[in-house]
């Protein structure tokens, strides 16, 4: 692609520009914020503002209650010949953006999983994407070109492809991503409601357990609402577990001393199970044995 518009000069859209103008794509950013528009144009080395033609592509880095208004009003001006977006979001935004009458035809829904607890375009870095899974959720609507443009971004930026379904994709970041979020917010609230003597207690595992609790809580309201159904779905079954645990920890202290200590244990052991598994992800996102993401694609 040759020529790119990002809307949205935050760090997801920031480095998406720094990773396109490495390989030689004109990058023009767009954003609401004209501070932050050329900040992010010049970590990009690109233009701030809309470019005069179409662009190649557009890509929509806006939360995802944004993306459906930010596509309709980008389609109006003839922002660029197709879209993708980087919302962790899909169902809800496919919902909104055919309320809005966009045409869907030349959209990709793309999620791009990888970031940072920090934000803004002076966070952001042109190798965020390398290695990282990149979800687009392409349909029977999807025309031939604007899948290509989605494509040629995945593969500029270093991602590793992987198509999937709206609800699907919107089930499974519940589950990896979402609810973490959500729990790593009520252990930091817990935690730093303590007296400072407590707090001054905390050590590496706290700090790693809390980090994603750093993140933009007006962007993370959005993305949660974005996609509260699923999260409300991959959240009761850890609540269930937290219950059991308050019910066995409250029996452990009232058995009498000398009673058997393995409180949890099986609670422990799938927990042990289940970091052995997630562990077996190479840092670069790398899984063999897998066909190819668009075998299934018509």
């Amino acid at each position: 692609m040759r020529t790119v518009v990002v809307v949205g000069g935050g760090l997801i859209g920031t480095s998406i520009g720094m990773a396109l103008a490495l390989r030689g794509a004109a990058v023009h950013v767009v954003d609401r914020d004209p501070v932050r528009q050329e900040a992010a144009a010049e970590r990009c080395g690109g233009v701030a503002g809309a470019p005069r033609e179409p662009a190649d592509l557009a890509v929509l880095a806006v939360p995802p209650g944004q993306i459906a208004r930010v596509l309709r009003d980008g389609q109006a001006r003839r922002l660029a010949h197709c879209y993708t977006d980087v919302g962790s979001a899909k169902e809800s935004v496919h919902r909104a953006a055919v309320a809005a009458g966009c045409r869907l035809d030349c959209f990709v829904g793309g999620h791009p999983m990888a970031g940072s607890e920090q934000s803004g375009p002076h966070a952001a870095r042109a190798e965020l994407f390398v290695g990282r899974p990149w979800v687009l959720t392409p349909d029977r609507h999807t025309s031939a070109a604007a899948l290509a443009a989605a494509l040629d971004l995945v593969q500029a930026c270093g991602g590793r492809l992987v198509v999937m379904g709206r609800a699907e994709h919107d089930r499974a970041v519940a589950l990896v991503s979402h609810a973490p979020h959500v729990i790593a917010s009520a252990l930091a609230s817990a935690v730093g409601g303590a007296p400072q003597e407590v707090v001054e207690l905390c050590g590496a595992g706290i700090r790693d357990t809390t980090r994603i609790a750093a993140g933009e809580s007006g962007l993370w309201s959005d993305i949660l609402g974005s996609n509260a159904g699923a999260v409300a779905a991959a959240l009761e079954p850890l609540l269930a577990e937290l219950t059991a645990a308050v019910t066995q920890l409250k029996q452990a202290a009232a058995t009498p001393a000398g009673a058997p200590r393995r409180v949890l244990a099986d609670l422990l052991n799938r927990g042990g199970e289940g970091r052995a598994r997630i562990m077996t992800v190479q840092p670069d996102g790398a899984t063999a044995g897998l066909p190819h993401p668009l075998a299934s694609f018509a």
